[in-house]
């Protein structure tokens, strides 16, 4: 699991920093305003989670199913959170907003919560 998490935190970290740029560059001249700061949401929120999982798979044991469920959550959490934002704000600029994902947005940030308060919980 260790491997998975750290290969898994490098994918995060350079999808973020080519999101970053292609949203920056190639999208700024579709999105209005609101769209491109939420579109940098999901990239933050992304990069933030990605430097986490590499933290993570340097530092814990996965002894646990704790650490390993940990993990689990923050992975769904991203992509449920950071991928329904991009396709939201990527499909509202085309003129045809995908509404479906809207509802998983919050499963995706929800994710992360759990996936955050089981560290806690492991560390106390």
């Amino acid at each position: 699991m260790k491997d998975l998490t750290l290969i898994i935190g490098s994918i995060f970290g350079f999808l973020a920093v080519i999101l970053g740029a292609f949203g920056a560059h190639y999208l700024k001249k579709m999105f209005i305003e609101e769209l491109q700061k939420s579109f940098e949401t999901g990239v933050k929120y992304q990069m933030y989670h990605a430097i986490l999982l590499v933290l993570l798979g340097f530092n814990l044991d996965f002894t646990t199913t704790l650490h390993t469920s940990a993990i689990i959550f923050f992975i769904v959490g991203v992509v449920l959170f950071s991928g329904s934002i991009y396709g939201l704000c990527i499909s509202s600029a085309k003129g045809n907003k995908l509404k479906f994902l809207g509802p998983i947005t919050p499963l995706g940030g929800l994710c992360l919560l759990i996936g955050w308060g089981l560290l806690i919980y492991t560390f106390i």
